[in-house]
């Protein structure tokens, strides 16, 4: 509805030049205003709140990510911060910088930005519970997107996979054989048809959605037609095409796709027959051709065990949730290799010397990685950070360029200086940190320990006095090899080398000697080309916060005026079906005419107005409104709040005068107390029932609702407890009367068998009827003399 104005395909966009040819291929057929900015770079012009407002392409990045985030914590009904964004393996330094720039801008910490192939290899493997524990299985993906293709080989063992190469395509993809269909179509409407798609942005587009549902079509079917109503000038068009036509007019397209496979496969160092599996992902690999060219190079049908549009997400999330300490995954180590070469190039003290260079980070090194260098400067230097054999002319050699210092060399000499450069989990290449490293007086070796004891607590290490080869010497290197031979990565547990204890031998008989490092730590200032400075960064966060608000505002006003537009249409039809009796033929027609009169008000002066306005407008119209349809409401639920009163009132009145034994208990008096109250209770009703019967539908009620329900609790709250009132407990049983105790000469006088037999007491009296009979009732067995005679005592 709107193309001139809807952005898409930001990543085409992003960290490029306005001058890059390939990105001049895509802003042809771009439908939306792209100029070039200040800086070089691309600027995309749009109409925002009634007027023209300039955005980069980080920017608007940054609000595709702020809407994915509102997403997120809509259904998670928390606030989302922590994510992991998948990025094309071809994003240069500055296309990955400006991706954490625009995650910075929506408010989110990226814990990982996350090649797509290898999400995709993640989302594969981790789910694998049959991966051998020692042949490596060998797995090709081949990810046919919207706008790009790429290929990388995964190698997979138990519990971990090994990125082994990575090939692609940055501008062969689902959106070329659209194209191709695009132009084909355009051409035949212009002979047919005597019209030009290519003058009309709103025709182009239409256009271009028809032709990616052909190709759907085409994908599952021999033959597809074309139809399109009103495409241009009135004109409805329509076109038919075979799926052997399409490949023809797709053949350039087609012939492209080779060149990563063959390429991906070389970097491996691997033959078609080593790879077991292939898997193909992505949009644009349902392209039946496509297939077919896979199929005939691999020499095995692919499959399609992934679900092809959200195994990169699927992947994302998987990484998102292993780098967070918040959920338990299965134990999957993922080892991603960097797809480019780094080089650090600087130039020597000398005067008008050539620049001198080394490989730092190779093809294929790991992420991330640390590695650190060994440089003498007498003064203040610069180090370049290049790419190298890339392969690819679209990226920009030229990373970045450090300054190291300044810094004063103590004894005049020139100083050492190690330089530590970091290949962070990003993929992004930063100098970390650089150290000045001063040799003070010798140390026999039997007082190391004071001596680490002293370098610790003076920020001093202590370090061989021939350094080992993870350091590389820069200072006047004689060659490259021994220049680059001596750089390793000091990630993951390896140590630097001043960093590392040292093995003594304390039962030696000659003492060595060891030198004090002091480590100074030296200035470094980063020169990033094209990226974002800090202030800039900062402006465009404050910059998102405001259009959000704005955003929030306006969708605010857009519910409110929905909502008038709603009651205006709500009230009307109502008022002519169910509320017909409740209004008077005067209110009717008066609030009709005020409803229509707030419709015209909507579609001309109030097409654009405030939250405000419409609030009040919304108010105006209900206060007239509301009272009709409480009339109505009073009606449709008065009938059951007039049952409930009487169930109350009769269910009590017969509890009160009823025979059962469960009320016996209950004083007459109270129990009259709750008949009166139920009698008065039915009197209310029945005078107000007949009142209300007396007024017509339209009139205001007299007999409420909520008096009805009020009642009901009153006299509920009244006869309850009453009616409810527990039985007393029952009064205890009297004990048998005490016989007096028994003096010391009456206890140990022995009782003779005959006294036993008769029932004699414990004092040697016979014992008394009376004593028999409370003997008896206390259900004692008589037949026993023993326990007669207990029960007498």
């Amino acid at each position: 509805m709107n193309p001139k104005n809807s952005i898409s395909q930001i990543k085409r966009l992003l960290g490029r030049k306005f001058s890059d040819p390939e990105l001049q291929n895509d802003l042809a057929v771009f439908p939306f205003r792209v100029t070039e900015g200040p800086d070089g770079f691309p600027l995309v012009r749009v109409r925002f709140l009634g007027e023209e407002r300039t955005f980069t392409p980080t920017q608007l990045l940054a609000m595709v990510l702020s809407n994915l985030k509102g997403i997120a914590e809509g259904n998670l009904n928390a606030a989302v911060v922590d994510c992991c964004i998948g990025i094309p393996v071809y994003f240069s330094d500055l296309q990955r910088r400006a991706v954490l720039d625009a995650a910075t801008i929506a408010g989110l910490r990226p814990l990982r930005l996350f090649h797509e192939t290898t999400a995709t290899a993640l989302a594969y493997g981790i789910y694998k519970t049959d991966l051998p524990e020692h042949d490596q299985l060998n797995v090709a993906f081949v990810d046919v997107g919207h706008a790009s293709m790429q290929v990388s080989i995964v190698g997979y063992k138990k519990g971990q996979l090994k990125m082994l190469s990575h090939a692609y395509d940055r501008s062969l993809g689902g959106r070329d054989f659209d194209e191709a269909l695009f132009k084909h179509f355009a051409a035949k409407f212009k002979e047919e048809y005597k019209i030009d798609v290519y003058q009309n942005a709103r025709a182009c587009l239409r256009l271009r959605v028809a032709c990616e549902k052909l190709k759907k079509v085409l994908s599952a079917n021999p033959e597809a037609p074309l139809n399109i109503e009103c495409l241009m000038d009135e004109k409805d068009v329509r076109g038919f095409i075979k799926r052997e036509e399409f490949e023809q007019i797709s053949a350039p397209v087609l012939e492209r796709v080779k060149g990563p496979l063959e390429k991906a496969l070389a970097e491996a160092g691997l033959t078609t027959e080593n790879v077991h599996f292939v898997e193909v992902v992505g949009s644009g690999s349902r392209v039946p051709a496509i297939i077919k060219i896979i199929t005939g190079f691999f020499g095995k049908e692919p499959r399609r065990t992934m679900n092809a549009s959200e195994c990169v997400a699927r992947g994302c999330a998987l990484q998102c949730a292993i780098l967070s300490p918040t959920f338990k995954v299965r134990e999957f180590q993922v080892n991603d290799g960097f797809p480019f070469s780094i080089v650090l190039s600087w130039k020597s003290d000398s005067q008008n010397s050539a620049p001198q260079h080394t490989v730092v980070f190779p093809k294929g090194n790991a992420i991330p990685s640390v590695k650190a260098l060994t440089f003498y400067r007498s003064s203040t230097f610069e180090v370049d950070v290049l790419y190298v054999d890339t392969g690819d002319s679209q990226i920009q050699q030229k990373i970045s360029t450090y300054t190291i210092g300044p810094f004063q060399p103590s004894k005049g000499e020139k100083a050492k200086l190690k330089v530590k450069i970091r290949l962070n989990i990003h993929g992004i290449v930063t100098v970390d940190s650089a150290m000045m490293l001063e040799e003070d007086v010798e140390v026999p070796v039997s007082s190391v320990n004071e001596a680490l004891k002293d370098a610790t607590r003076m920020d001093t290490d202590d370090a061989p006095s021939d350094p080992s080869g993870t350091d590389v010497n820069m200072q006047e290197p004689k060659s490259a090899d021994t220049t680059e031979g001596g750089a390793t990565a000091a990630e993951n547990g390896a140590q630097d080398p001043e960093e590392k204890s040292v093995p003594m031998e304390t039962d030696a008989k000659v003492e060595p000697s060891k030198k004090k490092v002091k480590k100074i730590s030296v200035p470094v200032n980063e020169l990033v080309y094209g990226a974002l400075p800090a202030a800039e960064l900062e402006k465009a966060v404050e910059k998102e916060y405001e259009m959000a608000l704005q955003d929030r505002v306006m969708e605010e006003t857009k519910e409110k005026k929905n909502a008038v537009e709603a009651y205006v249409y709500d009230m009307r039809n109502k008022l002519y079906d169910k509320y017909n009796d409740f209004v008077t033929p005067e209110e009717k027609e008066a609030l009709i005419a005020r409803l229509q009169e707030v419709e015209d008000w909507l579609y001309e002066d109030g097409e654009d107005e405030t939250k405000g306005v419409y609030i009040a407008k919304l108010e105006e119209l209900k206060k007239i409104g509301d009272p009709i349809e409480a009339r109505y409401k009073e009606w449709t639920e008065r009938g059951s709040a007039v049952d409930q009163l009487v169930y109350c009132i009769n269910s009590f009145r017969e509890a009160a005068l009823s025979n059962d034994q469960k009320f016996e208990h209950i004083d007459i008096s109270e129990k009259q107390k709750v008949i009166n109250e139920c009698s008065e209770a039915e009197n209310w009703l029945r005078e107000r029932k007949q009142q209300q019967d007396a007024l017509p539908k339209f009139a205001n009620p007299v007999l409420l609702v909520s008096d009805l329900k009020k009642k009901a609790e009153t006299l509920d709250r009244f006869c309850k407890p009453i009616m409810t009132k527990p039985k007393p407990a029952p009064k205890p049983q009297t004990p048998p009367p005490q016989t007096p105790p028994q003096t010391e000469t009456q206890a140990q006088e022995p009782q003779t068998p005959e006294q036993q037999q008769n029932g004699a007491g414990a004092t040697g009296e016979p014992a008394s009827e009376g004593g028999a009979q409370e003997a008896s009732g206390e259900q004692m067995d008589t037949d026993k003399p023993e326990n007669f005679a207990e029960a007498s005592a």
